[in-house]
């Protein structure tokens, strides 16, 4: 026998499950039908942090910013940090001259983690730049038979 509607809603009210790192929860129809009791704070514009891209205003590095794509916090945080505020604040004549152990330190931490931080194989980068060398010569005489055959 299948129960009736109304007790197979309050049964699904009650069942949730983790799918990877998401849990899927079950509302009735019922659950919808409430308004929301949630408080939408407001955007606070003094927030330093806010959409204010990389460099904050006051010349500090903003470590949130989405165009880090994460470094500041993955396990090399600690040295990319240490790396780019060095290379952000040095005074050298050639910036940055002066943070070569710290984006070494960076470059070591990264090497443990290949699959977070994949480097490309300079075999690869070699073959990749001879085949573009190789088809500019054949696209620019292509392009020179279209025009003397036109």
């Amino acid at each position: 026998m299948t129960p009736p509607v109304s007790a197979f809603s309050e049964l699904l009210l009650v069942v949730s499950y983790m799918v990877g790192k998401d849990r899927i929860i079950f509302a009735t129809k019922e659950d919808h039908e409430t308004p929301s009791s949630a408080e939408l704070v407001a955007d606070d514009p003094d927030d330093p942090y806010e959409e204010q891209g990389l460099i904050l205003p006051n010349g500090d590095i903003n470590w949130n910013c989405p165009c880090l794509g994460g470094m500041a916090s993955g396990p090399c945080g600690e040295q990319f940090k240490s790396a780019f505020s060095c290379f952000h604040y040095s005074t050298e004549e050639i910036k940055g001259s002066d943070c070569v152990d710290q984006f070494r330190a960076m470059q070591e931490c990264m090497q443990k983690y290949p699959d977070l931080y994949p480097q490309e194989d300079e075999n690869e980068e070699k073959e990749k730049s001879s085949k573009d060398l190789e088809a500019t010569p054949m696209e620019a005489s292509a392009a020179k038979e279209e025009k003397g055959s036109s």
